[in-house]
């Protein structure tokens, strides 16, 4: 009789629906705001400030250009709470979809590009915001910065959930650590 070691481990360990969440919520928060911050200075010479109080202006209209400081902690609120709510429905999706898994740059750029299109052609003409002029260089830093700073780090820190990789680790956790033959 011989024993024989199971060692097989999944390429990508699971991870957990709230460590998704947490840390493609952080992430994007983080980079889609640098990029903001970068690309609305250098294209069409917005201070930090009033990046924010653009997007506090979406709940509040134009007013929120005159009542300055909480405005600005406004519209950062507001883009955290994009930022989590993205990666939430992402990382439900990947809950359920083992594609998201499996493919995850093509389902990053895909989610990228979608959240651009949502936000511009959904959430923004529905919002208070006033009307902004059109800029080339804004569209293709925006999704640009969509695709590599939003769904790449969303897709990333999801890749774990799928739920044929899920079964699989739980699978291997319950299975013995050697098999006598």
């Amino acid at each position: 009789m011989t024993s024989h070691t199971l060692s097989a481990v999944p390429a990508v360990p699971p991870v957990g629906l709230r460590h998704a969440i947490l840390a493609g919520g952080v992430s994007v928060a983080v980079l889609d705001a640098i990029d903001a911050i970068l690309a609305y200075g250098a294209f069409a010479r917005v201070t930090p400030g009033a990046v924010y109080q653009y997007v506090a202006s979406g709940l509040v209209g134009p007013a929120a250009f005159q009542m300055g400081a909480p405005s600005v902690l406004l519209g950062i609120l507001i883009h955290v709470f994009i930022a989590f709510s993205a990666a939430t429905v992402y990382a439900l999706a990947a809950t359920r979809l083992a594609f998201l898994s499996r493919h995850v740059a093509a389902s990053g750029i895909a989610y990228g590009v979608g959240m651009y299109a949502f936000m511009n052609f959904v959430v923004i003409p529905l919002s208070a915001t006033p009307s902004s002029p059109f800029s080339w260089p804004l569209v293709v830093n925006g999704v640009l910065g969509h695709v590599v700073l939003v769904g790449l780090p969303i897709a990333w820190f999801a890749r774990g959930l799928s739920p044929t990789r899920r079964a699989n680790a739980r699978r291997l956790v319950s299975c013995p650590q050697s098999v006598a033959y």
